[in-house]
C-alpha cells in the first residue's frame, strides 16, 4: 500500500518504542525488525499519528517547522514500508 498522507495511520501493535537520547527504537515484535527514529520530534509524530485524521494534522500537531516536513514525510513513508506504522481503517476511528 501506499503512503497516503490524506489517510489515519498509527504505530502497528506489534511494535514497541524504547526512548533513547537521539529518539528511540522501534522493535517489531512480528517482524523482529528494528528501526531508528533518529530525532525526539520525529517520536512525537509517530506517538501522535493515531490521535490525527491524516499525516498534515499530525505534523502540524507535533511543531514540525515546514522546511523539514520533507524530510519528515520520507521518514514516515520509511516506516510505512517497513511495517512499523500502518493506515487505520475507517471503521477503527
Amino acid at each position: 500500500m501506499a503512503f497516503d498522507l490524506e489517510r489515519a495511520w498509527a504505530l502497528d501493535p506489534q511494535v514497541a518504542l524504547r526512548p533513547e537520547p537521539f529518539g528511540a527504537l522501534a522493535y517489531h515484535f512480528g517482524t523482529r525488525r528494528l528501526s531508528f527514529l533518529k530525532t525526539p520530534q520525529l517520536v512525537d509524530v509517530v506517538s501522535g499519528l493515531a490521535g490525527q485524521p491524516d499525516v498534515h494534522s499530525c505534523l502540524e500537531a507535533a511543531g514540525v517547522d515546514p522546511a523539514q516536513r520533507g524530510a519528515y514525510l520520507r521518514a514516515l513513508a520509511g516506516l510505512a514500508d517497513n511495517g512499523t506504522i500502518e493506515p487505520v481503517l475507517a471503521e477503527e476511528r
